[in-house]
């Protein structure tokens, strides 16, 4: 499996789509597809990485293991988060949400 291929199957598991990805992390439109016959440069992959909370190792094939981190549990908990009338929170709000959080964490180091 190629690393277009990774991250196509991460971006299925949280249900998001490769375009939405892009626009989440600025990257050009169709720059991951292109991934799928040529090399992505690595502050894409370190971007990639952090946001679903894998190491660039697993996205480039070399590990099979997906490593929790901290970025993956804080997205893991926002997206189990709902609003207070009970719907699921927009992704501003959880964009919001978790800038918080991370500025949380990194004033408690």
């Amino acid at each position: 499996m190629n690393t277009y291929e990774i991250i196509k199957n991460l971006s299925m598991q949280r249900k998001i789509s490769i375009a939405e990805l892009e626009r989440t992390l600025n990257l050009s439109n169709g720059s991951i597809s292109k991934w799928a016959k040529n090399s992505p440069n690595a502050k894409y992959l370190e971007k990639i990485a952090d946001y679903f909370g894998v190491s660039v190792d697993y996205l480039l094939g070399r590990t099979e293991k997906q490593t929790e981190s901290r970025q993956q549990t804080i997205n893991e908990a926002i997206e189990t988060a709902m609003a207070n009338d009970g719907k699921e929170l927009d992704q501003h709000d959880k964009d919001v949400i978790k800038s918080l959080i991370e500025a949380y964490l990194d004033n408690k180091k």
